[in-house]
């Protein structure tokens, strides 16, 4: 493995660190609907758990409602059934086939626990990125060791992942201050 394998596989796994970020933020709900909020409920589906995306339309009605229009008839009842029981805190109201999940409003109490879990979030993959800085230091320092690279190209190679490491975490940082303040701000 050279220097530039390190750095290449350093810097992937830094940008899926963050998509898993942006994912596990997404999943934090504000006030505003958003039909990704919908996607971890499963649902029974002939004997197969999928999610509802794949059984029903899920779309916004306006900032604050979700509509839910499934494809078959009788699945109206089981998919109110499942987002109720999910621990989203929804309530879906059935209107002939459609259904419509209000988005409840924050609590001030709430949006300082959903505060701290998306810190929680953030600092998760803080510290897996630290962890992928450390594993691409120390291929770089076993490279020195058996003598395939010089003390210069090891140095410059900390150095290189070390920034790479600052840039990731600053786009950490501005994704958990922008959620944040979505939060607080809805």
């Amino acid at each position: 493995m050279s220097i530039a394998d390190i750095k290449k596989t350093a810097e992937q796994k830094m940008a899926r660190s963050v998509e898993a970020l942006k994912t596990e933020l997404q999943k934090v709900r504000t006030g505003r609907a958003h039909p990704g909020i919908l996607d971890q409920v499963h649902i029974d589906y002939y004997g197969s758990m999928v999610p509802i995306s794949q059984v029903a339309n899920v779309s916004l009605l306006d900032a604050r409602t979700i509509s839910v229009q499934p494809w078959e008839k009788g699945m109206g009842a089981k998919i109110e059934k499942a987002i109720r029981e999910s621990d989203l805190g929804l309530n879906p109201s059935a209107q002939g086939d459609l259904l419509r999940v209000p988005m409840p409003p924050l609590t001030e109490e709430r949006r300082k626990e959903l505060s701290k879990v998306v810190r929680h979030e953030g600092e998760d993959a803080k510290v897996a990125v630290r962890n992928i800085r450390r594993d691409a230091n120390e291929h770089a320092k076993k490279l020195l060791k058996d003598k395939e690279i010089g003390e210069d190209e090891e140095r410059r190679s900390l150095d290189e992942v070390q920034k790479l490491t600052d840039r990731t975490i600053a786009e950490i940082d501005r994704l958990v201050t922008a959620k944040e303040a979505e939060i607080m701000a809805v």
